[in-house]
């Protein structure tokens, strides 16, 4: 599952305002590369709308069916705020949807006339209350 946790109001080259929801999947725990000690964090990622302000507001909160995963994309340039380091990334994280499992039940091979074969003959229905062949 994964909850929308913040939107983003956001600008296109044209000037049209759009927005964008923040989806954050469940925690996780990861070892650092640089101390080796563990530490807790969870993916984020943000997915564009067609909702205005007001709508994405009264979403965060909201849970999903689905994760937060890390996909393999073409390098970037990424400046952390905290340091102002510049580093070079080659993934990004997004959501995926979690796929529906739906059961159909299988489907009888026991033809109508082998059904009826089992069936009581004569009247079934009850004039007094009992069923009496």
């Amino acid at each position: 599952m994964v909850r929308i946790v913040n939107y983003q109001k956001r600008t296109t080259e044209e000037g049209k305002v759009f927005f964008t929801l923040e989806l954050q999947g469940g925690i996780e725990v990861v070892k650092s590369q640089e101390t080796g000690k563990l530490y807790m964090t969870a993916r984020k990622a943000n997915m564009s709308c067609t909702f205005d302000e007001l709508t994405c507001q009264s979403l965060i909160g909201t849970e999903l069916p689905g994760t937060v995963r890390k996909v393999e994309c073409e390098e970037y340039s990424y400046t952390i705020k905290d340091t102002g380091e510049i580093i070079t990334l080659s993934h990004r994280f997004e959501y995926v949807e979690q796929e529906a499992h739906i059961q159909t039940p299988e489907k009888s091979k026991t033809t109508i006339e082998e059904f009826m074969s089992n069936a009581p003959t004569g009247n079934t229905f009850s004039t007094n209350g009992q069923l009496v062949h």
